[in-house]
């Protein structure tokens, strides 16, 4: 069968429901199967399974699925490099934020990333120790700082409220997910002029290492089709499956 997974809870599931159904895709709960598992009615050869939104972009990534949709910060979090491993099939224009680096307000001289290394080396030469950045996106914050040239740092991996760490003295700087800037702000946070990581939205994702029997592929060519008559979704994600 061809798997397909979905945010299990939250705005995520219930916009993609929507997204579905205005497509015509009527997704039917499986008796007994305590609300994570499901099908589309017609369809009888996907099975829709209901995964926490990182579990999804990790079992992308696994080959566990076939399909997925969640955020594309988590998918490229877990795959900075997507080629040969997950492909992008289409982005669903819900679930927008942006991940981004923040800094204290107070540091007025601080408005780029150049300005940050400035910082950065500053901070190692006073205290001996590099300046701390709280983060749940270590793969992204590495890859970033690296094509800013910022080596002078450390990661601290957050585990709660990312934007309370500068206040609690655990970081210096925080790289966050933000939808509008006002949690950031509630915090005595500003994001840098040029420290937006990543756009994101949710997106619709196909794992490149899964088992790509003959069959999945027919329903998946189906599935994609009814999703998008006219479009190529099929075809763009059938040029990267192995052969």
């Amino acid at each position: 069968m061809l798997t397909l997974a979905i945010p299990s809870k939250g705005r995520l599931k219930d916009n993609c429901n929507a997204w579905f159904a205005e497509r015509g895709v009527v997704m039917e709960m499986a008796a007994g199967a305590r609300g994570y598992r499901a099908s589309f009615a017609g369809m009888p050869d996907v099975e829709v399974m209901l995964l926490s939104a990182g579990e999804i972009a990790s079992s992308l990534l696994a080959g566990d699925i076939h399909l997925g949709i969640t955020g594309e910060d988590l998918l490229r979090e877990e795959a900075p490099e997507l080629t040969g491993r997950m492909h992008l099939i289409k982005p669903l224009g819900f679930g927008f934020a942006d991940v981004v680096v923040a800094v204290s307000a107070y540091w007025i001289d601080v408005a780029t990333m150049a300005d940050l290394d400035d910082v950065c080396a500053a901070y190692a030469g006073k205290h001996k120790r590099r300046l701390r950045v709280a983060t749940k996106y270590a793969q992204l914050t590495q890859q970033f700082f690296a094509l800013n040239r910022i080596s002078d740092y450390r990661i601290v991996p957050s585990q709660g409220a990312t934007e309370g760490a500068p206040a609690a003295g655990t970081a210096e700087v925080i790289v966050d997910i933000t939808t509008t800037g006002a949690t950031l702000r509630d915090n005595g946070l500003k994001i840098l002029d040029d420290g937006v990581i990543l756009k994101s939205q949710a997106q619709l994702a196909a794992s490149l290492t899964a088992d790509w029997s003959a069959e999945a592929r027919k329903a998946c060519e189906a599935l994609l089709t009814k999703l998008e008559p006219a479009g190529p979704l099929y075809s763009a994600l059938a040029a990267q499956l192995p052969r």
